[in-house]
């Protein structure tokens, strides 16, 4: 059964970190791009971060460049997002994502990707 799960989120205070992990089981994430997207309370899904099988491709959106990094693991079948200088506004349940390609054109689409994980929720308060 092909499975990705997130893990990793909780609730932490404004300027905090996290590290998401987005784990694969029954398929290798060897040749998948990745992407990472988030859905805040009554807002669409919106694409968070990309990268790409090989890892020589990465992109993020314009609201977490320069505080989010993503990473990957082949061999250990996992990808992470660091997040960093956390803002309330980074609440949200974030998903990972692989597509059935090594890379994809439109990084931060939903429609390039075919298979998600179900969330972690991150919550930032104080």
């Amino acid at each position: 059964q092909l499975q990705l799960v997130e893990s990793g989120g909780g609730l932490v205070q404004p300027g905090g970190s996290l590290r998401l992990s987005c784990a694969a089981s029954g398929f290798t994430l060897e040749h998948s791009a990745i992407g990472w997207f988030r859905q805040a309370p009554g807002k669409e899904r919106e694409g968070v971060s990309y990268i790409s099988s090989n890892s020589r491709s990465i992109k993020y959106s314009d609201s977490v460049k320069g505080r989010f990094t993503i990473s990957r693991d082949n061999a250990k079948n996992t990808v992470f997002l660091q997040m960093n200088s956390l803002k309330p506004e980074d609440t949200a349940v974030y998903y990972c994502a692989a597509a059935d390609a090594d890379f994809v054109l439109r990084v931060l689409s939903r429609d390039e990707y075919a298979y998600w994980g179900q969330g972690t929720r991150v919550t930032v308060s104080s």
